[in-house]
Order: structure tokens, then C-alpha cells, then sequence
């Protein structure tokens, strides 16, 4: 479907599992296929099949502690990569590694907040309506997800090339 790749990667930031993530993407569009007839407006499909993703992943997160569960894969590995050298390649890949290693760490809140930002492009309103909270709310989780990732990006080992490079 044309979502699917979208869904799997919101999914995965989400629950940091590769396995969990196809999971609650099957079942999104099992979820969205029963219940189409819902859909009053189809030009909000995507917005929609977003929610039921997010939702699911709520779901999966609070009824199992998935805090022990180490990432299996990384979120660069689901993004092709474009033409560069092995160089620019190389780097690219490490710096996407970190950043989505630090995103993984961070808290549920912030960590959702975040994804639904910057990798899927949606605005404070649109994200205060997928989760159903206040944009004010939406805002200050965005700002402290931001610190924190800042925080622990900053946090190396003095090596200028390393990750202060963010």
C-alpha cells in the first residue's frame, strides 16, 4: 500500500522493535479495511491510517514493558540511501545511527512527539489532533525531546569528528 513505508517507520521510532512495528502495521490496515466505511473525508487517509498506527503502538507499549527490549535494527536501514561516495555514505550512515539510537532512548512522550515532526512531517496541530492533546502540550514535549537529544548527542567523548558533530 502506498502508506505502508511511512506506517512501518513511525511504527518502528515508536515501539523500537522490528517484529512489533510490522505487527501494529498489519493490523492498522486490518483495522483500516473493517472499518473504511468510517472514513468520512478519504483525502485524510493518511492522517488516518497514522492515528490507528500511533494508537496501536500506545497499545503495544503499554501492555508489555518493551523498556528490556534492545533495538534489532536500525531506522537508517529502512531508508534507501541515495548516490554518494562510500565516504559521505559512511558518515551519513553513523550520524543516522546515532541520532536514531538517541531517539530510541528517549521516553514514549517524546519519542512520538518527535517522530511524528520530523519524520513524518506533520505540524503541532496535526500532531495535537493525532494524539489527542493540547498544542501547547505537543510544543513543550517537541522542545524537551529536543534538549534531551541535544544532551545526548553532546554527550561524547571530546572528539570534535564525534558525535558533537550534530
Amino acid at each position: 500500500m502506498q502508506y505502508g513505508d511511512e506506517l512501518l517507520r513511525t511504527a518502528y521510532l515508536l515501539v523500537r522493535d522490528q517484529q512489533t512495528a510490522e505487527e501494529a502495521v498489519m493490523d492498522t490496515f486490518a483495522q483500516a479495511y473493517s472499518k473504511i466505511q468510517q472514513l468520512k473525508e478519504p483525502a485524510k487517509l493518511r492522517s488516518w491510517l497514522l492515528r490507528m498506527v500511533v494508537n496501536r503502538c500506545r497499545m503495544k507499549m503499554r501492555t508489555w514493558s518493551w523498556r528490556n527490549i534492545l533495538p534489532s535494527a536500525h531506522v537508517d536501514q529502512m531508508v534507501e540511501a541515495t548516490e554518494q561516495s562510500p565516504e559521505e555514505l559512511m558518515l551519513a550512515e553513523w550520524r543516522h545511527e546515532c541520532l536514531s539510537d538517541a531517539i530510541l532512548k528517549l521516553d514514549y512522550i517524546y519519542r512520538e512527539a518527535i517522530t511524528l515532526f520530523y519524520y513524518n512531517g506533520l505540524n503541532v496541530a496535526e500532531i495535537s489532533e493525532q494524539i489527542k492533546c493540547n498544542e501547547n502540550t505537543v510544543k513543550a514535549r517537541l522542545s524537551r525531546g529536543r534538549a534531551k537529544l541535544k544532551q545526548m548527542l553532546g554527550e561524547g567523548d571530546g572528539d570534535e569528528t564525534g558525535a558533537r558533530a550534530y
